[in-house]
């Protein structure tokens, strides 16, 4: 049984990528999915899923009391079936209404089990490495319950192993992938983001325009696990590269205000050999002109704790929304923002509210039709 871990909001996409990759019986619940599913369809999912954060293997679980009951069920679980002792271990764990006093000293007590097992079957023990670890374990505990997992992802699957360059307050880009598929925009389309920072929703769109599994650059913890095959993984990653396009333009436009942003994009762009699929430039978006007649156009921009005072942006909104009145007739506009002053102040109704999470920051997800002459008067769908 596995978990695949998500940003709030996005979990209805990832069960979509979990079916699409062999995965059943498929649960949701609030910020992931649990599943079943052979190995191959794990990999699968690390390699292909453009929502997931992490996914996670279940190795154990049973009731608790005490945290010595914790330390048992860790001790009692067969780890040298998954690493050997000269592997390096992290272990973190998570509460939800746990009554036990500190979540520390049962992280603590989970890796003294690990490294007591060991030291009982080979008289050896793994060393902790928490920054690189070859073998992250994840505990979960909730109010009587604890369930040990081994992540198969290692690194976040939101870092796709090439950007490098980076400005303030950056989407992870899973959320990205996400409101890119919230938004209907498909391949063909114009796309453009006008405040595209270091450039997250133009790697996003070029890599699924090209039809580049987003975990074809970077490696997976599951492949230092004992029961790998490598025979499986090197068939679904020489699948999934052949099936890429050759990288060619796409209709996708970035464009900032500010010149750092316009390059560390750039970097960014060519660290992932997807430069010639996108048109960026340096502009202000107020005074920009859209780039086709009809098209997508997302953004995050700036709002309460990220770069502008409130002032600053109460005039601004207003501005923005002059402008995408003005130069955006025939364009579906999205917005994420985590201040709910936003369509007020740019004086238009949005057509759609998405709620979504952007870390920890409660935000919405609004959808802006632009047609000639004002917008407002329409109705809202989804007021949350």
């Amino acid at each position: 049984m596995f978990f695949a871990s998500c940003p709030r909001g996005l979990e209805t996409l990832l069960l979509e990528d979990l079916a699409a990759a062999g995965a059943g019986d498929l649960r949701q619940t609030s910020g992931g999915v649990h599943f079943v599913a052979e190995w191959p369809a794990c990999y699968r999912a690390n390699l292909h899923s453009r929502i997931a954060t992490r996914i996670l293997c279940r190795v154990a679980h049973a009731p608790y009391v005490k945290e010595e009951d914790i330390y048992r069920l860790a001790f009692e679980t067969s780890w040298p079936k998954w690493f050997v002792p000269e592997q390096t271990i992290r272990v973190d764990v998570n509460a939800v209404k746990s009554p036990l006093k500190s979540i520390d000293f049962v992280t603590l007590r989970i890796k003294d089990a690990i490294c007591d097992r060991f030291r009982r079957d080979f008289g050896r023990r793994p060393s902790v490495d928490t920054r690189q670890p070859d073998v992250r374990i994840q505990g979960f505990i909730s109010s009587d319950e604890c369930t040990l997992y081994l992540d198969t992802s290692g690194a976040p699957l939101y870092q796709r192993g090439f950007r490098q360059k980076t400005v303030e307050a950056p989407l992870r880009e899973n959320l990205a992938a996400g409101i890119l598929r919230l938004s209907g925009w498909q391949p063909g389309t114009a796309l453009l983001d006008p405040m595209c920072g270091s450039g997250t929703f133009l790697l996003e769109a070029a890599q699924i325009a090209l039809g580049r599994a987003p975990g074809s650059r970077r490696e997976f913890a599951f492949q230092g696990l004992r029961n790998f095959d490598p025979l499986a993984w090197k068939g679904l990653l020489d699948t999934a590269q052949a099936a890429e396009k050759p990288v060619q333009n796409a209709a996708i436009f970035g464009s900032d205000i500010s010149p750092v942003a316009v390059r560390a994009a750039l970097a960014n762009l060519d660290r992932a050999g997807l430069l010639p699929a996108v048109k960026l430039g340096s502009g202000d978006l107020l005074e920009i002109d859209a780039p086709a007649a009809h098209g997508v156009l997302v953004s995050n921009p700036p709002y309460g704790e990220r770069v502008s005072s409130d002032d600053e942006l109460a005039a601004f909104y207003p501005l923005l929304g002059h402008a995408l009145k003005r130069r955006f007739a025939g364009w579906n506009c999205f917005l994420i923002s985590a201040d709910s002053r936003l369509p007020k102040l740019v004086r238009l109704t949005p057509s759609k509210k998405t709620p979504l999470f952007n870390g920890a920051l409660d935000c919405r997800l609004y959808e802006f039709r632009m047609v000639a002459g004002s917008n407002r008067g329409k109705p809202a769908a989804d007021p949350s």
